[in-house]
This record gives C-alpha cells, sequence and structure tokens, in this order.
C-alpha cells in the first residue's frame, strides 16, 4: 500500500470515529436536554388528518378537535360536565320542553369582523336540515317544527314533541350566513378556508402534514394565552412518542405500553404530566349487516362468544381499560349494570355456529363448501388496535373462523370502505357524547352514506326505544328505557362492544393553567400558558 493510500485510509477511519461521536453526542444532548418546543405554540400530534372543518360535516376525531376551536355553539359542556351557555348566554324552556328561547352574546364577532346575529344560528338550522348537505348530524333537529328570531340576538326554536337531547343538539357550531348564504357548503373551499366565532383561525392546512391555527384576538372570551396551535399529523404511534420525548410535539394520547415507560422514567416525570382517566366512548369490532352472514344474530353472538375481552385489556391495554357490555359506559346513569355480556366460551360460540348451519372441518368452518372468511379493517397508526385485532384473529382461528386484518389510512377507510359500506368487519372506536341518545348510531333510518349507522342495524323494538328515550324530560324515565335498549344492543351484537380504554394523554409542563376536570383538560385551553423559559437540562 502507497503513502498516499495509507493516509487517505486513516483519515477515513479518523473521519468516521470523529462523525459517530459527534452524532452521538448530539443524541446524548438530545436526550437531556428538556423538550422545549416552539415559543408561545402548543404541538399536538394526531394520526389522522382531518376530513372537514365545517362543524356540521366534521363526524370524525380529528376534524371536530379543530373545528371546535374555531367555531361555537350556542351551549357547551362545563368542567362539571354540566351544560352552560356559549353563544348563548342564557335560555328559557317553555310548554314542558316544546319551547327553547335562546337569549344570544351580544358584540360577538366572527374572525373576519362581522357581526354574529341570530340569523347565523336560523341559516345553520336551515343549512344542516337540507337534504342536499351530507351531514351526519340533521337527526338531531328532525324533532324541530320551526325555529323563529324575533330580533338579532333571540332564537325561538319550536319542537314538534319534546326532546331530550335538545340543549346538547345546539351545541353544534353555528356557521357563518353572510360567507355560505346560496354557496354549497359541501364545497372543499370552504372546509379549507373555514371562518368562525371561535378562539383560533387556520392559518395553514398540509393535507396531511399538518394544520396550523393562528389566537383569534377578537374572541368574545377573551384572547387565547397560547397563540399558535399546531396539530401534526403523524400516523405511527411510535414516531409521535420519539417526537414527544425530543420536542416535536408537546401532547400526545399514549399507548398503554408507552404509559407505563412514561409512569417508570425519570425524565418523563420531570417535564410531562400524565394524566389517566376512562374514556367517554368505546372501542368495538361492527359487522356489516348487509353481509348474509352477519345478518344472523347467531353468528354475531357466536363471533362474540369467541373473542377473549379480558386477554385484550391485559395483553394490550395493561390493564388500562375495562369490558364493554354495550354503547353506555359504566359511571353514565344510561348504563345498565345487569347487562349480560357475552362471555369467552368457544364451545358456546361452535354451538351457536353449528345452529346456523355452519360445520367444523379441518378446524375451518364451512357451509355449502365455504368456508368463513373474512377481514377485519382498521386504521393505520393506532397500534392499540391491530394488536386488539391480533389477538381476535387468534381467538376465531380456535373455532374455524378464518379473519384477514388490513390496515387503511384514516381518510381511505371512511370515504372508499365505510361510507360506501364496503366491509365486511371494522375495528373502530366511538367517542360519545354526553347525552346518551343513540339515535344517530343505532336508529334505522341513519343507513345512508356518511351517516353513523354503517354497520346498517335495523331493529323496531330497538328504534322504538331510541324514540322513547329522546322525547322525554323525565330522567328517570329515561334510565329505564335506555336500560332496555342497552340489554337489547347487547342481545343483538350489532357491535361486539370490546372494551373502554382509559385515556392516558401526556403534556409538557411548560404549560400554566392546566386543570384537571371530570370532562378533561382541555375545557380552558384559552387560559393556558407559557411562561418565559430558560433552556432547562435533565440530569
Amino acid at each position: 500500500m502507497s503513502f498516499k493510500g495509507f493516509l487517505n485510509r486513516k483519515f477515513f477511519r479518523c473521519f468516521f470515529w470523529f462523525f459517530l461521536f459527534a452524532v452521538l453526542s448530539l443524541f446524548l444532548t438530545a436526550c437531556h436536554r428538556a423538550p422545549e418546543g416552539l415559543p408561545d405554540t402548543i404541538v399536538v400530534g394526531s394520526l389522522a388528518d382531518a376530513r372537514s372543518l365545517l362543524p356540521l360535516l366534521a363526524g370524525d376525531s380529528a376534524s371536530a378537535d379543530i373545528s371546535g376551536l374555531i367555531f361555537n355553539g350556542l351551549t357547551k359542556y362545563d368542567k362539571d360536565l354540566k351544560l352552560t351557555g356559549d353563544l348563548a348566554k342564557s335560555w328559557e324552556i317553555k310548554d314542558g320542553g316544546l319551547d327553547i328561547i335562546f337569549h344570544l352574546r351580544k358584540g360577538v364577532k366572527w374572525q373576519d369582523g362581522a357581526e354574529f346575529t341570530s340569523a347565523d344560528v336560523l341559516f345553520t338550522y336551515q343549512t344542516v336540515i337540507d337534504p342536499k348537505v351530507p351531514t351526519p348530524y340533521s337527526s338531531n333537529y328532525g324533532p324541530v317544527r320551526d325555529v323563529e328570531t324575533p330580533d338579532p340576538y333571540t332564537v325561538v326554536v319550536r319542537y314538534k314533541k319534546p326532546f331530550a337531547p335538545a340543549l346538547e343538539s345546539w351545541g353544534m357550531g353555528i356557521i357563518p350566513k353572510h360567507i355560505l348564504d346560496g354557496k354549497d357548503v359541501s364545497d372543499e373551499r370552504f372546509s379549507r378556508n373555514p371562518v368562525g366565532t371561535g378562539p383560533y383561525r387556520l392559518k395553514q392546512w398540509i393535507t396531511g402534514q399538518r394544520i396550523e391555527l393562528e389566537a383569534f384576538n377578537g374572541y368574545f372570551e377573551g384572547k387565547p394565552g397560547i397563540k399558535r396551535y399546531i396539530m401534526r399529523i403523524i400516523p405511527d404511534m411510535s414516531t409521535m412518542f420519539l417526537e414527544l420525548k425530543f420536542g416535536g410535539i408537546d401532547y400526545m394520547e399514549l399507548t398503554p405500553p408507552q404509559y407505563n415507560l412514561v409512569v417508570h422514567s425519570a425524565f418523563f416525570r420531570k417535564y410531562f404530566n400524565r394524566y389517566r382517566y376512562p374514556s367517554f366512548g368505546f372501542t368495538y369490532l361492527g359487522w356489516n349487516l348487509l353481509d348474509e352472514r352477519f345478518s344472523d344474530v347467531r353468528i354475531r353472538r357466536a363471533l362474540s362468544h369467541a373473542i377473549d375481552k379480558k386477554s385484550i385489556i391485559k395483553g394490550v391495554l395493561r390493564g388500562y381499560g375495562t369490558p364493554c357490555t354495550g354503547p353506555f359506559l359504566p359511571g353514565s346513569w344510561a348504563y345498565n349494570p345487569d347487562v349480560p355480556d357475552p362471555a369467552y366460551n368457544p364451545a358456546r360460540s361452535l354451538e351457536l355456529f353449528r345452529q346456523a348451519g355452519w360445520t367444523l372441518k379441518n378446524g375451518v368452518l364451512q357451509k355449502n363448501g365455504r368456508p368463513f372468511r373474512f377481514t377485519i379493517l382498521t386504521s393505520q397508526g393506532n397500534t392499540s388496535r391491530l394488536l386488539a385485532a391480533e389477538i381476535i384473529k387468534e381467538d376465531l382461528r380456535k373455532v374455524g373462523v378464518v379473519a384477514g386484518i388490513k390496515v387503511l389510512e384514516w381518510q381511505a377507510l371512511l370515504h372508499d370502505f365505510i361510507d360506501k359500506k364496503h366491509f365486511e368487519a371494522v375495528l373502530l372506536g366511538w367517542s360519545l357524547s354526553r347525552d346518551p341518545d343513540l339515535y344517530e348510531i343505532f336508529d334505522s333510518s341513519q343507513t345512508k352514506d356518511g351517516e353513523f349507522n354503517f354497520v346498517s342495524f335495523r331493529n323496531p323494538q330497538a328504534d322504538s326505544l331510541i324514540e322513547e328515550g329522546r322525547s322525554t324530560f323525565d330522567l328517570e324515565k329515561r334510565k329505564q328505557i335506555y336500560h332496555k335498549l342497552h340489554y337489547l344492543l347487547a342481545w343483538e351484537q350489532p357491535y361486539t362492544f370490546l372494551y373502554v380504554p382509559d385515556s392516558l394523554p401526556v403534556l409538557n409542563k411548560k404549560f400554566r393553567g392546566v386543570k384537571e376536570a371530570p370532562i378533561g383538560i382541555w375545557y380552558n385551553f384559552i387560559h393556558w400558558r407559557i411562561p418565559p423559559q430558560k433552556t432547562l437540562w435533565y440530569n
């Protein structure tokens, strides 16, 4: 080897070790430096992009989270889960609930400077009941007989009969008449350029990457303490967790394994606040009842008996959750504690399959020479649901059912499969409203494209109970009605109701004014602030 070659080789080795040392130094520095993030900004991690930012079209959680910061309804829930005024400062309920008179706040401005008035409320109502508008919320206003606006600050809503969820239904965001009147509200231009009355307005939306909001200084409740709100779309929980650790995001909902890591990490305990409370929602395996196999209640019950929920809660949720028996959650007054859950019982499962005409041959259920085979669809990035799907697949294999798993990007799952009912089974979750009305999810009239009864559940008795439950203000009567409905849905199993996961959020400690309450931590977000920071180092 020549002297020159020797030098080149020696230089390469020196450069390699220098480069490796530099990278390790940067890595170790990053590991020990406090995750400061961006000044005057909160960055939130989200698995999915929003679908639409107009409130009446925001049917998914990512859309609703952003829309809720841009728009206001007439009512909202306070920290103790009690309905209070938002754009309405007060209201009167008359004639046993047949009339509601809303008194609106004065001086509220739209984000373009125009004044908010009762005309906007009337326009929103007329838009949401328009059959040409593809909204899943029209059923909330079906019981309304008419809406009148005697002056700019009064709205009179008259109902055909008492409607128990009435006040909650007017919590949907009000949209601006002066911008949208005569326009097609489903046009993407309006969804991507929303003008609301809320504390934040849209600054930038880069599809599949981020949505950036900026504080609206003219907000009627006062200037928000945090100047910018950024939702970063990170469709992988592991990547999102690394972003949290190194300051790329300030907030995320953790998976149970991530939560366990945070609990035992001195670094995370020093720089992050963690929270744990039952989420107001449930995870389920929904069956497409238009499929002749799943239209048979014996098949649905057989499938439910074949799935070991406790193993999912123990293995996937690490104990951070409870079994789910139906759409009403423990702690809700509508929950029926006496409802029997289809227990894990493979023998009972096989007996129900046999009654439905399926025979176990060579380890696979068959009927007329066709194996019992289907695919479970779920959303990309949700590790817990994917792991649950794997356990479900193995449980079903033990009773001769061949289940496949297909993971799809969120918007593709909604648009191309769920809305069009091109699925056999879906593993998803519902975030529930505080009122137990189930009309949108299980009433037989709510099965059109884009509506929430996409499993196509139709049951006259369920329809009757749903209608009774929303037609009385008597809490004790409603309780009895929903207890019956809970029992019926647990028997029918339009979903296999899997579990109620605990909500496990974590938030950078740099934010001040955060107060945990029964409704969670976001109810007073406009009062959060970030005090001046010095560079902090973890020792």
